[in-house]
């Protein structure tokens, strides 16, 4: 596959991965947001869930086992810490929003899998 289908592929993923988040309650606040350390694919919002997704589309689902590593999740966790005081309601302090990392792993006719706070700190 080339760079630009790729690309292309990733972005249909990010897509259908928004739509599923929305199917299951959670407004999309952002996508595609980039900071100098990592970008962040989705970042959602349930109730007093604040949740920043990684999307990963494979073109055959038996590929979602290699699709995310540590050193991927660690760029979504640094972009994560930059990014998480402006889309959150109020400081933990006070009872704010819990803030978690997530993936999503997409692959041709089969359902998306949503793996739910994928990193601890």
């Amino acid at each position: 596959m080339t760079r630009r289908a790729a690309e292309a592929a990733g972005r249909r993923g990010e897509f259908w991965a928004a739509w599923w988040l929305r199917l299951h309650g959670w407004r999309i606040l952002g996508r595609r947001i980039s900071v100098g350390v990592g970008e962040v694919d989705i970042i959602a919002r349930r109730g007093r869930c604040l949740a920043f997704v990684e999307v990963k589309y494979r073109r055959n689902a038996d590929q979602w086992a290699d699709a995310i590593d540590k050193r991927r999740l660690t760029r979504v966790a640094a972009a994560a810490h930059i990014l998480a005081p402006r889309y959150m309601r109020s400081t933990p302090a006070k009872g704010g929003d819990d803030v978690r990392i997530d993936v999503m792993l997409l692959a041709p006719w089969r359902l998306p899998r949503h793996l739910v706070h994928v990193w601890q700190d």
